[in-house]
């Protein structure tokens, strides 16, 4: 058996603890405006419980995950369990399961909207491939890094298939396809190698291609918005950025809208994923989201080193974490001859 690079493996758990560590930052705030963050929790440095009077994270302690993580390694778990692909049907009863679960012990951070819709076409006896033709949340992109993981970015047309299979169940759209490709070409090319601008070409690439599979629904084009919004921000002027992030690409459920925003916070902190985690839990909106794709981008690009070690230590214990098992089997596929 090949052994695996250690530092493509540590690019690998950097991916899923950045996706994890970005979704705990961001738990607390959100669904909140960026003003009741700043008056809520001032200049944000770490993790923060959920307040009391949160409408679906209340009572959650700091450095919790979310839904975005916990289907993330949902996905992770079936690919790894069939060989790198994924079985429509089964993933929409293990959906089900889980949103069952988390019902079990009281979370209100459920199904989103579009897989919460598709699932429930499933389950009524509507073909998979037609139950997602609707969905175009950031639900695709929230949970697609292990695709990230799974696939080499040399053959992005190759990833992307495999981002429309891991979609196609809750967002068979061009736009939820498209976005969820960026974020998966984005950690894999990190994985290869590439720093945080470089895969910026390489997710407006597969972008592009995303957006030629699922269904049509009105909306702007994922792949353009991304170079739109990087470019939109200069690294000198992190607070402008950040402004610009909030008023003009906006930080809502919306794929066109949280995907290019996860690029762009990264583009104001290029070289510290930990601090683009930090604003992107800070903007409002969606912010659990945006910064476990920043946070899984740039621990693609930088690895474990790119959070503080306390941290790491912080999700792992509160959510009983251990990613290694996962990043391991995912890159054990990823090199494996003939796929």
């Amino acid at each position: 058996m090949v052994t695996t690079d250690p530092r493509i493996r540590d690019r690998a758990l950097g991916a899923l603890w950045g996706l994890a560590v970005g979704d705990a930052l961001g738990m607390p705030t959100q669904l909140m405006s960026r003003q009741q963050v700043v008056e809520r929790f001032g200049t944000l440095d770490g993790f923060r419980p959920a307040g009391a009077d949160h409408p679906i994270a209340a009572g959650l302690p700091a450095g919790r995950i979310t839904d975005d993580t916990e289907q993330a390694l949902l996905l992770a778990r079936l690919l790894l369990a069939s060989d790198g692909h994924v079985d429509p049907a089964r993933f929409a009863r293990l959906l089900v399961e889980w949103e069952d679960d988390m019902r079990a012990r009281g979370s209100l951070d459920l199904l989103g909207p579009s897989t919460r819709n598709a699932v429930a076409a499933v389950l009524a006896g509507v073909p998979v491939d037609q139950a997602g033709r609707t969905g175009t949340t950031n639900g695709a992109a929230m949970r697609i890094t292990p695709v990230g993981l799974l696939m080499a970015s040399d053959d992005l047309p190759a990833l992307v298939d495999r981002v429309v299979e891991a979609s196609l169940v809750t967002h068979h759209t061009q736009l939820a396809i498209a976005g969820a490709s960026a974020v998966a070409a984005a950690v894999s090319a990190g994985i290869d190698g590439a720093d945080v601008r470089a895969t910026v070409p390489v997710a407006i690439e597969a972008a592009r291609l995303g957006a030629q599979h699922g269904s049509w629904i009105a909306g702007a084009q994922v792949a353009r918005r991304i170079g739109w919004a990087v470019d939109l921000m200069d690294p000198a002027r992190p607070g402008d950025g950040l402004r610009d992030v909030v008023e003009l690409v906006g930080t809502s459920l919306a794929t066109q809208e949280s995907v290019p925003a996860a690029f762009a916070v990264l583009a104001l902190f290029p070289d510290d994923p930990w601090r683009a985690c930090l604003a992107a839990a800070s903007l409002g909106g969606d912010t659990d989201t945006i910064a476990a794709m920043a946070g899984a981008i740039g621990g693609a690009c930088h690895g474990t080193a790119g959070f503080p070690a306390a941290a790491r230590e912080t999700v792992a214990t509160v959510n009983d974490l251990d990613l290694a098992e996962i990043a391991d089997g995912l890159l054990a596929l990823r090199r494996a001859p003939g796929r």
